[in-house]
């Protein structure tokens, strides 16, 4: 059986229209986060903390730091590359990647939480999910993302949020890190023709 994964239409030049979060706030929705996993989980020594290429592994190696700085436990940090797992990529080759999973930890027993920067569709913790259990069965797993902005199209929520932010299909929302771009911020971006 032959599954046709239909094309998306190309993506029109996006502007700025606005800064959600600076770097402040960047960091305040990560020390919520933080705050709230330690009060979901008991025995906070059985999370492993696993980031989504590519923002996502600099999220979860913050919120170790901040794990750390309120509970004195210096929690494991992975890193997972969803490539080969995207389900909504266009047709063609098949698609590679040169970006490292690493789990440092057995999964048994642990609660996994899988972070990244922008939760939308669902698709990529799908992704994620399928990825994770290929390594192994994790008692439990949970998510969190610095933004949610909607738009789901699995059955798939975030167990924790830095903000929730509404988009139109139109908007989209770029995390920007110092790691990665050299600035902590947030924008949401329009197309060029959109009013």
């Amino acid at each position: 059986m032959t599954t046709h994964v239909p094309e998306r239409a190309p993506r029109r030049p996006l502007r700025q229209v606005a800064e959600l979060f600076d770097s402040g706030a960047v960091t305040g929705a990560l020390a919520r986060i933080a705050h709230e996993l330690l009060e979901r989980n008991a025995d906070v020594a059985d999370v492993l903390l696993v980031g989504i290429h590519t923002r996502g592994v600099p999220l979860a190696h913050r919120l170790r730091q901040l794990v750390a700085e309120r509970s004195g436990v210096e929690l494991p940090v992975g890193t997972l590359d969803v490539t080969l797992h995207r389900d909504d990529q266009r047709a063609g080759p098949p698609l590679s990647s040169s970006r490292a999973t690493e789990i440092p930890a057995p999964l048994v027993g642990r609660t996994v939480v899988l972070v990244d920067d922008v939760m939308s569709t669902g698709r990529t913790i799908r992704a994620a999910i399928d990825t994770l259990l290929e390594l192994g069965r994790p008692e439990r797993v949970q998510v969190a993302v610095l933004v949610d902005r909607g738009h789901r199209e699995l059955p798939i929520r975030p167990d924790y949020v830095g903000k929730n932010v509404p988009t139109s299909r139109e908007e989209r929302i770029q995390v920007e890190l110092v790691e990665v771009d050299g600035i902590d911020r947030v924008v949401l971006q329009r197309g060029e023709s959109d009013g």
